[in-house]
């Protein structure tokens, strides 16, 4: 745990071990979708996994203050971010998000409604299609933008840091 911690900062360290809790999680809310269909599917194991693994995450973080942490510059540490930094990187954030719950709606909901409708040519139905595709392009797009603004606010921080 401590040279991951030193390799990625605190802040990075716990945004990756969150992925421990996230994914089972993740799979809970796929399969407790798909549970009233298929049978197969069992949502509470998933849960109950993601809750076990969530606690254990939170341990972690408890013990993450005292973790020592080399002094260098590092892309995704809060303390060190400067404020143009962490703006854009809330608002990658917050496309990423948008992004991930317009996956998450395309991977768990039958499309087949809407494809005919649109199929039979229905001017609802079509103009929702068009939305869903616009607000994907919104996402990617503004995703895409706001990650470069960070990076380019991350690089004026290395720069100026090493002046």
């Amino acid at each position: 745990m401590n040279a991951l911690v030193d390799r990625f900062g605190r802040t990075g360290f716990a945004a990756l071990s969150s992925l421990v809790w996230a994914i089972p999680m993740a799979a809970w809310a796929g399969s407790s979708d798909l549970s009233p269909y298929d049978q197969t599917a069992y949502p509470w194991v998933a849960l109950a996994i993601g809750l076990v693994m969530l606690v254990a995450w939170l341990v972690f973080l408890t013990r993450l203050a005292r973790v020592p942490v080399t002094k260098r510059q590092r892309r995704l540490d809060f303390g060190q971010m400067s404020g143009s930094e962490r703006r854009w990187g809330l608002i990658a954030a917050a496309f990423a998000l948008g992004l991930i719950a317009w996956l998450n709606a395309a991977a768990t909901v039958d499309w087949s409604p809407l494809a005919a409708a649109v199929g039979a040519g229905k001017a609802g139905p079509i103009l929702f299609a068009v939305v869903l595709a616009a607000f994907l392009v919104a996402m990617i797009a503004g995703l895409s933008i706001s990650w470069r603004r960070a990076g380019a606010a991350y690089r004026a921080r290395r720069t100026s840091a090493g002046s």
